[in-house]
C-alpha cells in the first residue's frame, strides 16, 4: 500500500478551516462502527491475522459553499478531523488510537462520498525484541496511519439526522522510520449515523464563471531530509538527503506534469552494504561499494488550493548497489507559502515496500 502519507501530513488541512468568512459556514458530526479483516498483503504477518479486527470512527466536518475557488473545483469538499479506535482482537498486535486529519469529496448528486484520511496512530503493543518478538507489523509506538472510506452519504433524513454505510481502509505503517514495519491493512465494512449541528438547514452553493489558466514552464529545487533504518532490525537509525530538481509544466487549474531527477544520499545504506559484504558474502558485496544512487522521474501534481498531492515515478540511472530494484515511487504533500517557496513531506517507497519519509523545502521558479 501507498497511501502512507506520514503523520504531519494533512494537518495542514487545518488552515483552511479559517478562510471562509462568518457566513456559510455549517458543521456536522458523524459516528461508523466497522467491522473487518486484516489484508494479507505480505506472508510475513499471516501469523499475526488470527481474528477480525472492529472499531470506531468519529468525525468532525466542515462543509464548503464556495467562499474559495477551489471548492466548487472539487464539487464542495467537506474538511475535518477524526478519531479512530481499533481493536484488533489480537494480544500480538494489540489496539490502536488514531487521529486524523481528512477530505470528504462528493460524487452522484451528493449521494456517493469518498473521504481521505491521514494521521498519527498509536499501537499499545508493538515489536519487542524480548516481550513482543512475534510483532513484525509495528515496530514503533506512534505509526504514520492513513484511512479511506468509501459510502453510501445521505443527510437530513430527519431532523438533521442522517445516515451513511460502505467501506473502509485502514493502514498502519511507521514508513521504515525503525524496523521492522511490514504494517497492516484491514478492509472493513462501516455503518453509522451523521448529525447536522444546524438541525438540516440548507445553505447555497456558490458558482462562478469558469476561466482558462496558462502558466509557463516552471523549474523547481527542492531539498529533502528524514530518518530511516533497513530492514534488518537493530542495524542502526541514520539521516539522509535528496536533492531534487524539476521542470513542471501546468495543464489547468487543478494539474502540473513533471519531469526531473534525484539524487540519494542515504546513510542507512552504508550499513546495510556493511553488513551484506560481512554476512552474505556469496552476494559479492564489497564494503566499500558506493551508497549514492541517482534517478530520473516523471510526475503529476494535483492543485487543491495552496495545498497538492504529488504522485512521482522514477528509475535509478545510477544505481551501484541493488536495494529493492531500480524502480522507485513518490507520493505525498506540498503546501505552498507565497508564489514560490513550499514545503514538502512525502512517501518514498519501491513499489509497496516502503524506503522512508521525507520532509523538505523547495522553491518553484
Amino acid at each position: 500500500m501507498n497511501f502512507k502519507f506520514l503523520s504531519i501530513v494533512m494537518l495542514s488541512v487545518s488552515f483552511c478551516f479559517a478562510q471562509e468568512g462568518a457566513e456559510n459556514k455549517k458543521y456536522t458530526l458523524d459516528a461508523n462502527q466497522f467491522y473487518g479483516s486484516i489484508i494479507l498483503h505480505n506472508p510475513d504477518i499471516s501469523h499475526l491475522i488470527t481474528s477480525h479486527p472492529a472499531g470506531v470512527i468519529l468525525s468532525y466536518n466542515r462543509k464548503t459553499y464556495g467562499a474559495e475557488e477551489w471548492e466548487e473545483l472539487y464539487n464542495y469538499p467537506d474538511l475535518g478531523y477524526s478519531f479512530i479506535y481499533q481493536n484488533s482482537n489480537n494480544q500480538t498486535l494489540g489496539d490502536a488510537f488514531g487521529l486524523y486529519a481528512h477530505y470528504n469529496f462528493y460524487f452522484f448528486r451528493r449521494n456517493v462520498q469518498l473521504r481521505i484520511g491521514q494521521g498519527i496512530a498509536y499501537a499499545t503493543n508493538p515489536y519487542d525484541k524480548q516481550t513482543n518478538f512475534r510483532n513484525n507489523a509495528y515496530g514503533s509506538d506512534f505509526l504514520s496511519s492513513t484511512y479511506l472510506m468509501f459510502n453510501f452519504h445521505k443527510e437530513n433524513i430527519v431532523a438533521g439526522l442522517g445516515f451513511k454505510a460502505g467501506i473502509s481502509l485502514i493502514h498502519y505503517s511507521n514508513a521504515n522510520f525503525r524496523a521492522p514495519n511490514t504494517s497492516t491493512n484491514t478492509l472493513a465494512f462501516n455503518a453509522g449515523f451523521v448529525y447536522d449541528l444546524d438541525g438540516g438547514k440548507e445553505l447555497e452553493y456558490v458558482y462562478r464563471e469558469k476561466e482558462k489558466m496558462t502558466e509557463p514552464l516552471r523549474f523547481n529545487l527542492a531539498l529533502r531530509s528524514g530518518i530511516n533504518e533497513s530492514d534488518v532490525i537493530d542495524s542502526g537509525q541514520y539521516g539522509f538527503v535528496v536533492l531534487s530538481a524539476y521542470a513542471d509544466k501546468r495543464l489547468g487549474r487543478k494539474s502540473a506534469i513533471q519531469l526531473g531527477v534525484d539524487a540519494y544520499f542515504s546513510n542507512f545504506l552504508k550499513e546495510l552494504i556493511r553488513f551484506q559484504s560481512i554476512a552474505f558474502p556469496e552476494n559479492n558485496v564489497a564494503a566499500n561499494d558506493d551508497y549514492k544512487r541517482v534517478g530520473m522521474f516523471i510526475g503529476h501534481e494535483l492543485f487543491i488550493n495552496k495545498l497538492s498531492v504529488i504522485a512521482q515515478l522514477g528509475f535509478y540511472v545510477y544505481y551501484p548497489f541493488d536495494f529493492e530494484g531500480r524502480m522507485y515511487n513518490r507520493i505525498g504533500l506540498k503546501r505552498y507559502f507565497g508564489n514560490k517557496v513550499f514545503g514538502v513531506m512525502t512517501l518514498k517507497s519501491h513499489g509497496a515496500k516502503a524506503e522512508a519519509v521525507e520532509f523538505g523545502i523547495g522553491i518553484r521558479m
